[in-house]
């Protein structure tokens, strides 16, 4: 009876060993980073379906000049999907199927690799993809989206600056993960500057506090006026008489999220140096501190004059999305 229990608690343990590592016996994703591997027939992508899906998934990214797609959209023909392309990061499978007996959209993760995002849509015809693909279609870029930034955030963490937190957290009570590559420059009692600097761009975090005392904090008129005043006094140019601002030109965006509990005003825009030709691509998170006494702002921004910008403005942006409070840090 004894060696029975045994026998049984072992088999128990193994099972449960094996569950935990059957991710970690897939292989790692291939493809670029905001990349997506599109399954379709070529008909159909050639078509009005593949309009539709890069209408959604290929669509501008705002606030980037030169103009750049959200993604990177690349097809395949479901008799070539084979292993090769079964371990890309990004997959969106359409399966049009006469004898479907079902209409619907599916969401896995780490199907043939890790850390992957696979999305399967399922309609009898053309005409039931496309309306699949309508109804669906935010919740699937959002998982795309959300895919990305995990695999940023997740590296972070792995090859974190920790000296850089804990510095922040005490200023701040709380502080995003920086990987290895990102400095502090600058840090004061409600003011910190954070960036990875290299000869021919810079990804930076801009963080900074205030008092959340005045009506509607969160409005576009308040975000902006508290960035411009905080950056002319904190965020000086190469040249005598220059400071970082929001541009004038690009009227910003302010999206309103609740991401993971914490509610936030998340905004868009485009930031340049007063009396001098430099600019980029910035998000921001705005949101209460823990007690609600003080609003707290996250700045990411990308610097990139030589390069297209896309990926590292979703590099830096991830990294704000990773903000944990000091009392929640492991």
């Amino acid at each position: 009876m004894i060696m029975k229990k045994v026998i049984i608690l072992l088999a128990a343990t193994l099972c449960l060993f094996g569950c935990k590592n059957q991710k970690a016996l897939l292989p790692s994703v291939s493809g670029k980073a905001g990349e997506i591997l599109v399954v379709m027939e070529k008909p159909d992508w050639e078509g009005n379906l593949g309009g539709e899906v890069r209408d959604l998934l290929a669509s501008e990214c705002p606030f980037l000049t030169p103009n750049e797609p959200l993604y990177s959209l690349v097809n395949i023909v479901p008799s070539k999907f084979v292993d090769l392309f079964r371990v890309h990061r990004n997959i969106i499978i359409f399966n049009v199927d006469a004898q479907a007996d079902t209409t619907g959209v599916i969401y896995k993760h780490d199907v043939w690799a890790a850390p992957q995002c696979v999305i399967q849509i399922t309609a009898p015809n053309l005409e039931a993809a496309s309306a699949q693909l309508a109804k669906s279609g935010q919740m699937i870029a959002g998982s795309f989206e959300q895919a990305e930034r995990d695999r940023v955030i997740r590296n972070s963490i792995r090859y974190e600056e920790f000296q850089i937190r804990k510095q922040v957290s005490e200023v701040f009570g709380g502080s995003p993960y920086f990987p290895i590559g990102y400095t502090l420059k600058k840090l004061t009692p409600n003011f910190a500057w954070i960036a990875d600097e290299k000869q021919f761009s810079t990804q930076g975090v801009l963080m900074y506090k205030y008092p959340a005392g005045e009506e509607d904090p969160f409005s576009e008129e308040n975000i902006i006026r508290h960035r411009n005043e905080t950056f002319m006094a904190n965020v000086p140019g190469m040249f005598e008489n220059t400071y970082m601002t929001t541009s004038k030109f690009f009227e910003p965006s302010v999206e309103y999220l609740k991401y993971r509990g914490r509610d936030l005003a998340q905004t868009r825009g485009y930031w340049e140096v007063e009396n001098d030709f430099m600019g980029g691509p910035f998000v921001s998170h705005s949101f209460y501190s823990r007690d609600g006494s003080e609003i707290i702002v996250l700045d990411a921004f990308v610097y990139a004059p030589r390069y297209d910008k896309r990926q590292y403005l979703r590099q830096v942006e991830s990294i704000i999305y990773s903000w944990v409070w000091s009392e929640d840090q492991e």
